[in-house]
């Protein structure tokens, strides 16, 4: 393992909670997590810049749920990474503008009956959106750098490489100071042997915990930029604690596009998306591909150009806000500074923690924030420039940073996938190939209701046209006929990929005939229009017309004298 090989944790990697009063028990997303205290998480989050210097800027959403007094967060780093604090709302306005989107239009074929005062003509589908610093040693270990950025405390570790095993060392010594490190019925052994193979590599640990007064409602992303070939993720030690299926998004940066060079590249069998309901059933479709290209496989939701993201994280409008504020903050009271910052700013991550140290009479920041004017004193001696420099640090600026980061590579790949503990047991490894061509997140299929002047419009059935050339066949009113996880169900994949730095990959999956034959299947039991009866199979056509054909020319044979 390279020591300039980023081996960087997702927000599962390292939580570690400790508590002082029992809480239910919860599901653990993280590697690992007190049974007092357990950490529960949704889908992992990460953004990864292959900077042109030859560093790596990662930014790792935490996502974290219980008590806050011993939060703790540790993993693998190379050397002593600089460190800032980034904003939950970049995340999410990165992933609504990469969502996956799965629309259709609406066209009539033919002319169906007609009721009364109507015109005839027929709606659009739906169109929602969808998814997914150095110090001395201690008890073996050196601390290579502390400090404080946002609401929390780091430290840079690494062990005493003459100990036999230097796992035995960190858990000893994070157990010390304070981080359950064992899980619930956990082998410290196991744990250390997890550790013990990153360290051997030459990572370090870099442990991050909340300062004293802060809660969990300011945990937030942390970004690290190291020196490193290529962004790799250690999904491995996330198994000692990982929810089944549990959602990787990563979104790679750099000159062209991403390629998750040791997983499989996953391109999803269309039929089996729901287009009704405009993909509602998606995350369940990359659960089946996932499981089904044997748990190590990734989707790439989109692909393409950085500029598809300007004014995207941040909005201009924004910016402006923020010049503003910064110009007329000088000429306004302590009680408008803060006014005009929680008109702008109030819901952004790091506001609520900000404010609630400018207080000065002791007044509770929830009560202050729901009615300011109720507490006139409470900020009436504010030093206004303080305030705003510290909503420039730890409010605004994250923001600008992070829109900056996806702005400063030419490229941005979006990547999706669901992983349970079994499956991981291979870090996920990125790279670049500038021959594959982009990837678009919207997706349209074309309905065209088949009318027949037999039949009302609503009583017409209906055939989707698909982006790859493929039709399903609906009866009115039918709901979509494929259900993941049904027998008859087709395919989740439409093909599986082994793709590399150059060229268009190898195919190691190809499910067509599969696919090909369930739509077949299915496409025969929807009834024609204005006849009520099965739609024949092409090849049933054919036989069909021969046999006629056949019958007139005998009939013609007998007429003829002899």
């Amino acid at each position: 393992m390279s020591r300039n090989r980023f081996i960087l944790s997702l927000a599962s990697a390292l939580l570690l909670v400790l508590i002082s009063r029992p809480e239910p028990a919860q599901a653990c997303g993280g590697l690992f997590c007190s049974a007092s205290a357990p950490v529960n998480q949704a889908a992992e989050r990460i953004i990864f810049s292959k900077n042109a210097d030859q560093t790596v800027t990662a930014v790792v959403q935490i996502q974290y749920q219980g008590p806050s007094e011993e939060f703790a967060w540790v993993l693998p780093v190379p050397g002593i990474p600089e460190v800032d604090v980034s904003s939950d709302l970049a995340f999410t306005r990165l992933q609504q503008a990469s969502n996956p989107q799965y629309t259709f239009t609406t066209v009539v074929e033919g002319k169906c009956k007609q009721v009364r005062g109507s015109s005839g003509s027929a709606a659009s589908g739906p169109s929602p959106n969808f998814g997914s610093g150095g110090a001395g040693g201690d008890g073996g270990v050196n601390v290579l750098a502390s400090g404080t950025v946002g609401p929390y405390d780091f430290v840079v570790i690494e062990p005493d490489m003459n100990y036999e095993k230097v796992g035995d060392v960190i858990v000893e010594w994070l157990t010390s100071e304070g981080y359950d490190v064992v899980p619930p019925g956990g082998d410290p052994d196991d744990i250390s042997m997890l550790l013990g193979g990153y360290l051997q590599g030459g990572m370090n640990l870099i442990a991050f915990r909340l300062t004293k007064g802060n809660d969990n409602g300011t945990i937030r992303p942390i970004r690290i930029t190291y020196e490193s070939d290529q962004p790799m993720i250690p999904i491995r030690p996330t198994a000692v604690a990982a929810n089944d299926d549990m959602g990787v998004m990563v979104w790679v940066l750099g000159e062209s596009r991403a390629v998750p060079v040791n997983y499989k590249s996953l391109e999803l069998n269309q039929a089996l998306i729901n287009w009704l309901t405009g993909g509602s059933n998606y995350n369940q479709v990359v659960v089946a591909a996932a499981n089904q290209a044997g748990g190590q496989g990734f989707v790439s939701e989109r692909a393409g150009p950085s500029t598809d993201y300007d004014n995207v994280i941040i909005l201009d409008f924004e910016r402006d806000d923020w010049e503003a504020l910064q110009t007329s903050a000088a000429a306004l009271t302590g009680p408008e500074v803060v006014g005009e910052s929680s008109r702008r700013f109030g819901g952004w991550d790091g506001y609520r923690a900000l404010v609630e140290r400018f207080l000065s009479d002791g007044t509770n920041v929830d009560d202050y924030l729901g009615c300011p004017p109720c507490y006139p004193e409470a900020v009436k001696g504010l030093d206004t420039q303080a305030f705003i420099d510290g909503l420039g640090e730890e409010v605004v600026e994250p923001m600008i940073a992070t829109q900056e980061l996806v702005g400063s590579r030419p490229y941005v790949t979006r990547f999706y996938t669901t992983l349970s503990a079994p499956e991981m047991d291979l870090d996920p490894l990125f790279d670049f190939n500038p021959d594959l061509p982009i990837v678009s997140n919207v997706h349209t299929a074309r309905r065209v209701i088949e009318c027949h002047r037999s039949i009302y419009e609503s009583q017409a059935p209906s055939r989707f046209e698909l982006e790859d050339g493929r039709v399903v066949r609906l009866n009115a009113g039918a709901p979509w006929p494929f259900l993941v996880g049904d027998e008859d169900a087709p395919p989740a994949n439409a093909l599986v990929l082994a793709l590399t730095t150059s060229g268009p990959g190898t195919v190691v999956q190809d499910n067509s005939e599969a696919i090909d034959q369930a739509l077949q299947r299915h496409n025969a039991t929807v009834a024609s229009p204005g006849c009520g009866c099965g739609v024949v199979a092409p090849r049933s056509h054919a036989a069909m017309w021969a046999s006629l054909a056949l019958f007139a020319l005998l009939r013609r044979r007998r007429r003829q004298p002899a």
